[in-house]
């Protein structure tokens, strides 16, 4: 049975790739492309959809804040995140949400097109490498609302502008802008600005 899948990325260039990918590598025949948050929720409530590929970071909003309501109207639906972000950093948020696809953007062809080979077979996904640099990394014990404020604070939004983009009280921020820096050792937006590149965190 031939799958339906949604490749949503904001970039023109990646969603054609992968297309081309999927249609002459994989023999998929059901791909559609979207280009934003708001897109993908109106595609997927038009259906059918079996896979969704999903970037992280999108003009409209991010995965993090995407997934929790994707996971609640479409339960079974199958998630694989297409990202440049790292995944030890991220992939532990997304297994709360039942999501264990996660492919780097820079990862070869023949081992993404292995990847995505068994993400459409709904295989077990493979257990990755951890190395050093990334078992020291202070972003890995970060939960995903702070992964999700973290995206905006490192992209110089202020606690009141993040407030209301994701319709908590200001009080809230604060306090998880807090347990940021504690996590990171950071004081101020500075460090942690500095710790993000270090550890190649893309914002």
């Amino acid at each position: 049975m031939q799958p339906d899948i949604i490749i949503a990325d904001d970039h023109s260039m990646i969603r054609k790739g992968m297309k081309l990918l999927l249609r002459s590598q994989l023999h998929c025949k059901n791909v559609t492309e979207v280009n934003s948050c708001n897109g993908l929720m109106i595609e997927l409530k038009n259906g059918p959809c079996s896979h969704l590929i999903l970037d992280m970071i999108f003009s409209d909003g991010t995965a993090l804040e995407i997934v929790p309501t994707i996971r609640k109207l479409y339960p079974d639906l199958k998630i694989m995140i297409f990202s440049m972000q790292l995944s030890e950093v991220y992939a532990d948020a997304f297994k709360q949400y039942n999501i264990h696809y996660y492919l780097n953007k820079s990862q070869e062809e023949d081992k993404s097109l292995q990847y995505i080979q068994r993400f459409l077979n709904d295989e077990p996904a493979p257990a990755g490498d951890v190395d050093e640099l990334v078992q020291k990394n202070p972003f890995t014990i970060l939960a995903p609302r702070e992964l999700e404020i973290l995206h905006y604070l490192l992209n110089g939004h202020h606690t009141n502008d993040i407030a209301n983009t994701l319709n908590l009280s200001t009080s809230t921020i604060s306090t998880v802008k807090k347990r940021i820096f504690d996590k990171t050792e950071t004081e101020s937006i500075t460090q942690l600005l500095e710790l993000a590149l270090l550890y190649n965190i893309s914002f």
